[in-house]
């Protein structure tokens, strides 16, 4: 698959005459279809939501647009419970899927109206601790540990997961929850990161929706809703193929008509939390060459580093780089492109072949609409960049403002930093 991006040189040459690199661009065009799409393909299921990972790319202007098409939002902490109040999203609009959770967590999400869904059998006590009560509507994490494998080799290790219940103790949670008052149940699992994939979600959901039959037998519980969770992948480099959502909803489809509807649970709500898969593709992050040099390898400076994008970095991922007005020159260089951290580790690219790349050029880094600004930090003293939507007319639109020195400094309050800064 090719990647190409969805903003030119000359857009990029204009917008940065406002917005200086580096920062986060947004494709607002491909976030709605992407969204329109998703409904699609899970159409069949009357009572169908996605709750948005607020984590993949926390901006309350995504989260509106998310929204409109009837996205919730996916949360784990109390900044983004707070977040999602003030984009307009409350009440069974959030699913609140954290783990070792402060008690005052808790009790936020529950004022909000929105879903606990619980990830071990102690939580049931601190929720009763926190909230005085258990909500009527709760949720448990499963967790059936040893490997998650499919037929192409891709596989992941819920057993080395910390997240999540045994079915043994899932199946103890609801009794207590039952006895305790709680009337809707909803269950819940994320086996697998980063699927590239058709295959994942339909074997997710076979093994949710046979855990959903023996859990309303053993407990008499009343499910409600079937949350697949996150997974689905993007395709970082060029030579995957993206899913093909449709392909997964009817997927699904089947097993559910399968394993739920022969047990009588034909009326189950399911449930998704995409982040990558819903943002992932629509971002990029642009930064521009300052600096080369030519020492045992060629290198590329830029005026980005991984503070602004620490997934190559850690997790050596890849992401593909264009360089902006050289899409169609030769790839005949081979470049280390780097940031200016005081570690190693700091490259979006290593023995990367690119055209010959000069300072000043642009280069656009795909595939960092989620994960990409949200795990942002300050190492070394860098500031978090900017955050521009670009809209559907061209227009690009700020969404959040770089950093400052001020803000960079403002928490210490207990030390003299000088007039100019704390003024």
């Amino acid at each position: 698959m090719k990647k190409t991006p969805f903003v030119t040189k000359a857009q990029i040459e204009k917008i940065a005459e406002t917005y200086p690199t580096p920062f986060h661009i947004y494709d607002e065009k491909g976030i709605r279809e992407n969204a329109k799409a998703l409904y699609e393909a899970f159409a069949w299921n009357p009572g169908y939501k996605e709750y948005f990972a607020v984590k993949a790319t926390p901006n309350p202007f995504l989260m509106q647009i998310l929204k409109e098409y009837g996205c919730g939002s996916d949360c784990s902490s109390m900044a983004e419970l707070v977040l999602s109040e003030a984009a307009g999203i409350t009440g069974t609009d959030i699913m609140f899927s954290s783990n070792d959770t402060p008690l005052e967590e808790f009790a936020y999400c529950e004022k909000l109206g929105g879903i606990i869904n619980l990830d071990d059998i102690t939580h049931i006590e601190a929720v009763e601790k926190s909230v005085g009560y258990l909500p009527k509507t709760m949720s448990c994490r499963y967790n059936p540990g040893g490997y998650f494998k499919m037929s192409n080799g891709i596989m992941d290790n819920p057993g080395d997961s910390k997240y999540g219940m045994t079915e043994t103790q899932i199946v103890e949670a609801f009794r207590i929850m039952k006895e305790k008052g709680v009337e809707n149940f909803g269950i819940h699992a994320f086996l697998a990161s980063n699927t590239v994939t058709n295959e994942y979600y339909p074997l997710l959901a076979k093994v949710l929706f046979e855990l959903a039959v023996k859990l309303k037998k053993e407990t008499g519980a009343h499910i409600t809703f079937i949350n697949l969770s996150g997974g689905i992948g993007i395709p970082y480099t060029p030579e995957q193929e993206p899913n093909d959502i449709r392909v997964i909803g009817e997927g699904v489809r089947r097993v559910y008509e399968e394993v739920l509807v022969p047990a009588g649970m034909g009326d189950v709500a399911l449930y998704t939390e995409l982040g990558r898969y819903m943002t992932g593709p629509y971002g990029a992050l642009v930064t521009r060459a300052i600096h080369e040099k030519h020492i045992h390898k060629e290198y590329i400076g830029t005026d980005a580093c991984a503070a602004n994008l620490m997934r190559p970095a850690v997790y050596g991922s890849y992401h593909h780089i264009t360089v902006l007005g050289k899409e169609n020159e030769p790839c005949d260089h081979v470049y280390d492109v780097t940031g200016s951290l005081c570690e190693n580790c700091d490259k979006f690219a290593v023995d990367r072949k690119l055209p010959k790349i000069e300072k000043g050029d642009y280069l656009f880094i795909h595939d960092t609409g989620a994960h990409g600004h949200s795990m942002g930090y300050n190492y070394n003293g860098k500031l978090r960049s900017a955050e521009i939507l670009l809209k559907e007319d061209g227009e690009a639109v700020l969404i959040r403002r770089a950093e400052t020195l001020k803000d960079y400094f403002a928490t210490f309050d207990c030390f003299e930093i000088g007039e100019k800064l704390r003024g």
